[in-house]
């Protein structure tokens, strides 16, 4: 007489405990929350006026408004995240701007992409500078580049005088980067997005990123633990400038016209972005992705709060706000994670 074997079921358990907590971590990232204020105001400004998303132009709009500024905010991330800050962004921006309409002046024929490169390695290099000032003269970040915006913007206006380079002296293959568009998605947010989708990854996946993270909890308990902190900070601040860099041509291309004054403010936007983002500006936490959300968050609701008839002050105080309770928010959670690491400790021991 032959039993027949049952072969044992799998348990869909393990699984299904993995949806829940991934769903549960999405539900209370902070990324996740964000993007929520974002569909909310686009939902009662379309409410309004639905022109502002459902045509050709408010949806370009849409697209296209926060592309130069989700690049600053990737970098300003990246840095913010070690527990530093890049404020001559605005000064750097301006300055490859100017570099890369000099370069279309002055170098006729001159192929585009190695006026990009031009302008992203010259970006570097200025990134590089308030790299090696903050982790070699051990001077607080914000006062070193506080010193470069203004030093940066000093040489841009030397350098610039009264000149102004408009579009007609740029090649036209140029200007059609800022203005093209392939399936209704301008190229600048295809490019912005690249960068962001390359910054995400190496932020999470690669040892370097994960690092960054390690240098902005603790500066001092990274170095004990051999982690390479100088070269760690240089890079940040390089990749900020570089991205920076790119941000100068894109503005370029987007705008048409550069003169001394292209950039101004930006570097609190980008600071903006990122702390409404979610990246703690104590260092050590956030991400690239809600830098950018960030950045989107910031850009709509100075489109979408005249629409909903809100007052030209009221516009800048709620961006305070909004700063002001990310900021809030963070330091609540920091302390609430203190209190719970301790009360662990005690429980355990």
């Amino acid at each position: 007489m032959t039993s027949t074997i049952t072969p044992p079921t799998r348990s869909a358990t393990p699984r299904s405990g993995a949806f829940a907590h991934g769903l549960g971590s999405l539900v209370k990232a902070r990324e996740t929350g964000i993007l929520l204020a974002l569909v909310i105001i686009v939902a009662a400004a379309t409410t309004k006026n639905p022109t502002f998303l459902f045509s050709p132009d408010g949806w370009r709009d849409m697209l296209l408004t926060p592309s130069i500024l989700i690049l600053l905010a990737v970098g300003q991330s990246i840095v913010i995240i070690t527990r530093n800050v890049d404020l001559s962004v605005g000064s750097i921006l301006g300055l490859t701007a100017y570099l890369t309409g000099r370069l279309f002046l002055d170098v006729p024929g001159i192929p585009i992409g190695l006026v990009v490169v031009g302008a992203v390695l010259f970006g570097a290099f200025l990134g590089l500078v308030n790299g090696a000032l903050v982790a070699f003269a051990k001077v607080p970040a914000l006062v070193i580049t506080l010193g470069t915006l203004y030093a940066y913007r000093g040489i841009n206006v030397a350098w610039t005088g009264s000149d102004r380079i408009n579009a007609s002296d740029m090649p036209k293959e140029f200007l059609a980067l800022g203005t093209g568009q392939f399936l209704t998605i301008p190229y600048l947010t295809i490019i912005a997005i690249v960068v962001l989708v390359i910054a995400g990854l190496y932020m999470r996946n690669i040892r370097a990123g994960r690092e960054l993270y390690a240098i902005g909890s603790d500066p001092d308990a990274a170095r004990l633990y051999g982690l390479p902190v100088t070269r760690r900070i240089l890079s940040a601040f390089v990749v900020s400038g570089a991205l920076t860099g790119l941000a100068g041509v894109l503005f370029v291309a987007r705008y048409g016209t550069i003169n001394s004054q292209a950039g101004s403010g930006y570097e609190l936007d980008a600071v903006g972005a990122a702390v409404i983002g979610g990246v703690a500006i104590f260092g050590g936490s956030g991400t690239v992705w809600g830098a950018a959300i960030g950045a989107v968050l910031l850009l709509t609701i100075n489109r979408a709060l005249p629409i909903l008839g809100v007052p030209d002050f009221w516009q800048r105080a709620v961006v305070g706000l909004l700063i002001i309770g990310a900021i809030v928010l963070d330091r609540v959670l920091s302390l609430r994670q203190s209190r719970k690491l301790l009360e662990d400790r005690d429980d355990s021991a």
